[in-house]
């Protein structure tokens, strides 16, 4: 069956943040866990409303609300219903207290530098964006970086560093999570850097370090379209070729926190080098590095390889938008193996929605009518609807968004667990 793609510019405004979990969807957390993450995501409700969409009783919530109203996390706020003028009393409704504290995401790529600051509630209070050149750094020189830019977005803030509570930092490569570890980044000159205890250290901060895609997709179950879904996948077409995946409202990241490769299956035996060292990666078809080869070889262009990436792609495809078909048929093949790689996470996952984002997607051969018809001629022939597919281009500042709700999500965790939980710990 045929599937339209769907290009949404920015995510629609909306209250609260956070996944919109279904009542009665989620039952492993705590329940004063559950009630803090409801107020949360509705951003503003009523002690009532929780209680009936946890199915719970009003005095289990009240009794929970009071806890964290006295823990300075949740406010009580008065609001008036929808056409009420200013006379009677008004409705009082919690909200998330804002300035409870301020978390910063942080985003380093190979040509670009991004960072947003956030209040508790999830509202954006500063962003800046920079461009970096495209080298690998030792550690050292990498966390010099990640200061200078956490003191250039908290100034546009007005906060001083000590005002902040946690740190999110997103960079490619295969990231364990959980271990706080950079196993391989094309922007880190070693492998296997403890990242988060050597930032940790540096900004006198708690930090949180995952893989960008992972932050993409974070950045869509947090603030966009990913939020009332309790499983989807989105694929980054950028530097290179990530992907992350949400399922129960929850990132997956695998058994060892370093799943999703989708840039780094294997599509050709022997076949092209990737960034990654090893040969016939996905990424190695898809990637800008792998336009500009292409563009290299068959148009003959070894007089531009002193040029940057971002001219030579977008000499690239102004040759492609005037005709040229040695240009055409670069972006056509890279576009073929991307339908293989959307194709195969069709058969493997069968999510109900994917999501393309990344700076690659304004090059709009990746993702034509022919790239989507052959993605659904390589699914399975099930007769049942195929997978929506969604462009999202939110510009550079996605993957710091995704970064800040790493850091807001980490600091949920640590402050709303029940006491008992933290004692365990």
């Amino acid at each position: 069956m045929s599937r339209q793609i769907r290009k949404r510019a920015a995510p629609e405004p909306t209250t609260g943040c956070g996944p919109l979990i279904p009542p009665l969807a989620e039952t492993s957390r705590s329940l004063r866990q559950q009630v803090f993450e409801r107020v949360r995501a509705a951003g503003l409700t009523a002690r009532v409303q929780v209680a009936r969409d946890l199915g719970v009783s009003p005095a289990s919530v009240t009794t929970i609300v009071s806890e964290l109203i006295e823990a300075g996390l949740v406010e009580e706020v008065a609001t008036r219903r929808g056409g009420e003028s200013g006379r009677g009393r008004p409705v009082v409704a919690l909200g998330v207290r804002g300035a409870a504290h301020r978390v910063v995401g942080l985003k380093i790529s190979d040509r670009d530098l991004s960072a947003v600051v956030m209040d508790f509630a999830g509202r954006l209070l500063a962003e800046h964006h920079e461009e970096r050149r495209p080298v690998a750094l030792a550690p050292a020189a990498l966390l010099a970086v990640l200061e200078t830019l956490l003191d250039r977005v908290t100034a546009k803030a007005g906060l001083a560093r000590q005002e902040l509570a946690a740190v999110g930092i997103g960079l490619p490569g295969y990231v364990d999570s959980t271990g706080g570890r950079v196993l391989w980044s094309s922007i880190l000159a070693e492998r296997d850097v403890p990242l988060g205890r050597l930032a940790t250290e540096r900004l006198g901060l708690p930090v949180q370090v995952d893989n960008d895609a992972n932050l993409c997709a974070m950045a869509e179950l947090w603030f966009g379209a990913g939020r009332r879904l309790s499983d989807f996948v989105v694929v980054t077409i950028e530097h290179g070729l990530g992907m992350g995946m949400v399922t129960n409202h929850r990132i997956f990241r695998g058994a060892r926190g370093i799943g999703m490769e989708l840039g780094h299956t294997k599509v050709q035996l022997d076949g092209a080098l990737c960034r990654c060292g090893q040969r016939g990666c996905l990424e190695a078809y898809v990637a800008d590095y792998a336009l500009a080869r292409e563009a290299t070889t068959a148009l003959n262009w070894t007089h531009r390889e002193s040029q940057s990436m971002a001219i030579l792609l977008e000499s690239l495809h102004d040759h492609a938008k005037a005709g040229n078909q040695a240009a055409r048929s670069i972006f056509r093949r890279a576009g073929r193996y991307l339908a293989v790689g959307l194709a195969n996470i069709v058969n493997l996952v069968d999510p109900p929605l994917i999501i393309l984002a990344g700076a690659r997607l304004r090059f709009d051969y990746l993702y034509a009518e022919d790239t989507l018809a052959e993605m659904n001629a390589l699914v399975l022939a099930t007769g049942r609807p195929l997978p929506e597919i969604e462009i999202h281009a939110w510009g550079e500042m996605l993957w710091a968004h995704g970064a800040a709700a790493l850091a807001l999500s980490a600091l949920g965790e640590r402050l709303v667990a029940p006491v008992r939980d933290v004692a365990a710990q």
